[in-house]
């Protein structure tokens, strides 16, 4: 009696692996319908802020709301469409003197993990590639929200921020004042499930 019920118990526990595995989806970034912005904040000599934004970027991430821990993401970003809404400026930004969009044209984000730290939020964690430097950080972030949109899709949005120390992606800040050598990341993402 106890080993059929053993056996019984094991196979209803094998049988419900797929459909726990089957709520976890894919979602590629809504780009195309401007639902996604990666933006930055960094101070201006201790005066006040820049506020910028990459305009061109890709990407995708995967959330099962049955198990957030499997959550995973990533990210492509040009480097030459930072724009802070001046010309001059965003030319300097681009330049050898700081991200130097020639020589690194590109930045990624890959993800390596995620940790829930309470409903609809988390600690993600993951590898950033920036001016030729990679360096690990950690990104909060929160569920935004989840559902059908009115045109039959499925959509799931989360938002995140994290600071970052130029110096660890080798630009040189030194020559500006104290405030100037780290910036805020801000990224919020509307994805379609795939």
């Amino acid at each position: 009696m106890y080993k059929k019920t053993a056996l019984t118990a094991a196979l209803a526990a094998a049988a419900l692996v797929p459909l726990t595995q089957a709520q976890a989806a894919d979602y590629a970034i809504d780009t195309e319908g401007q639902h996604a912005f990666v933006q930055f904040k960094i101070s201006h000599l201790g005066f006040s802020y820049i506020l910028g934004s990459f305009e061109e970027f890709s990407g995708g991430f995967s959330y099962d709301p049955e198990n957030p821990d499997a959550s995973s993401a990533n990210v492509e970003v040009d480097v030459a469409s930072l724009t802070t809404n001046h010309a001059e400026r965003d030319k300097h930004i681009k330049s050898d003197d700081f991200l130097d969009a020639g020589e690194y044209p590109t930045a990624t984000f890959t993800s390596t993990g995620f940790e829930s730290t309470g409903e609809n939020e988390g600690v993600l964690t993951g590898d950033l590639t920036l001016h030729g430097e990679t360096n690990e950080i950690e990104m909060p972030v929160t569920l935004l929200g989840e559902g059908e949109d009115p045109w039959g899709n499925y959509r799931a949005g989360f938002e995140g921020s994290t600071t970052l120390t130029l110096a660890d992606y080798d630009i040189d800040m030194s020559s500006f004042p104290e405030p100037m050598h780290e910036l805020e990341l801000y990224v919020t993402f509307e994805g379609i499930r795939q």
